[in-house]
């Protein structure tokens, strides 16, 4: 197939088709690595990086300097045999693609073209993606896992795994778009979303990784050992208890900082990352609904308490209280 390296097709019975690219939390990449590690995912297929990524650096190990290769993107399948005998539910077999990295969003179309082309060849009738969701809320707090369709019917067989739906927004980089380009080559799919604190979204997360694998095995009815990813997320979760535990403790020269001045680290950290797309736009939503009804200024504060940006936005939500020049009081 062009533009593709492939070593040979198997037969597939009805496959899924996952696709995965580093992003946030690395909620996603890991998710997808997992399943090709636990699952023992066989190797078929290979997009060739050349016309996607373009070196940046050099590495650099103990002082001495090599030029680094450029991300892979490959194809792995698994031939699910996991069905009792008797058992009339569908066998669902699954194609796993895995790119170490994003390319240029200006190739996007044509670097995911060639992933649907493969996908429509092994007669793919569904994909599914993973991404992270960044939320106001504390690393210990349990994840949930959100999800969005690309049609109603499918919407409404997902509703019955009781996951949160996604109503409003945006799912930004591949993550995302590679299942809105799927649905404009008339695959359907669906994204499985991980909450992950705002604080945190540069840290890897495991804990959301999970839990959109536990969503994902109800869904396909298969069984997955998760119990290495279970101890990850609980390793993870402890060596940020224990950088906070050293906070409060502080220096003998600084001195112990307190609860307070933890959650105010927190919501800094979080103020440092950029809110997502959609959430500014609710905001801007709400700002415009205030103007023309100011009972809507509650809701309004509300949410940039949630997001922990009213400072930000202080300014602006003041003036719409203010009356305008020329009118009595």
């Amino acid at each position: 197939m062009e533009g593709i390296n492939i070593n040979k097709i198997p037969r597939f019975k009805n496959p899924y088709l996952i696709v995965a690219w580093p992003g946030m939390g690395e909620v996603a990449f890991k998710a997808a690595k997992y399943l090709v590690e636990h699952l023992k995912c066989v190797e078929f297929a290979q997009i060739p990086s050349e016309e996607f990524f373009y070196l940046s650096g050099s590495n650099v190990d103990s002082g001495i300097l090599s030029v680094p290769n450029l991300p892979t993107g490959k194809f792995y399948y698994w031939k699910n045999n996991q069905a009792k005998p008797g058992n009339k539910a569908q066998v669902n077999d699954l194609i796993i693609f895995i790119s170490e990295a994003q390319p240029d969003l200006a190739k996007a179309e044509g670097y995911c073209s060639r992933i649907i082309k493969l996908a429509e060849r092994c007669k793919v009738k569904t994909v599914i993606g993973f991404a992270a969701m960044p939320q106001p809320i504390d690393h210990t707090h349990d994840c949930s896992v959100y999800f969005a369709a690309t049609s109603p019917q499918l919407l409404a067989n997902l509703k019955k795994y009781d996951i949160n739906l996604f109503n409003e927004g945006q799912i930004s980089g591949m993550n995302g778009l590679f299942i809105g380009l799927a649905k404009s080559q008339g695959i359907q799919g669906f994204c499985l979303l991980g909450q992950i604190p705002l604080y945190t979204i540069q840290i890897e997360n495991p804990k959301a990784s999970l839990a959109v694998l536990e969503t994902l095995c109800k869904i396909l009815q298969i069984n997955i050992d998760l119990s290495t990813l279970a101890a990850q997320a609980q390793a993870i979760e402890e060596d940020i208890n224990r950088f906070l535990d050293y906070l409060k403790i502080g220096s003998q020269t600084s001195g112990p900082i307190g609860e307070d001045d933890v959650e105010k680290i927190k919501k800094a950290l979080g103020q440092l990352t950029h809110l997502p797309i959609s959430v500014k736009e609710r905001i801007e939503k709400l700002f415009s609904l205030a103007k023309r009804d100011i009972a809507k200024a509650a809701e309004l504060k509300d949410e940039l308490d949630k997001w922990n940006v009213y400072k930000e936005y202080e300014d602006r939500f003041l003036d719409l209280f203010k009356k305008d020049k020329g009118k009595g009081n």
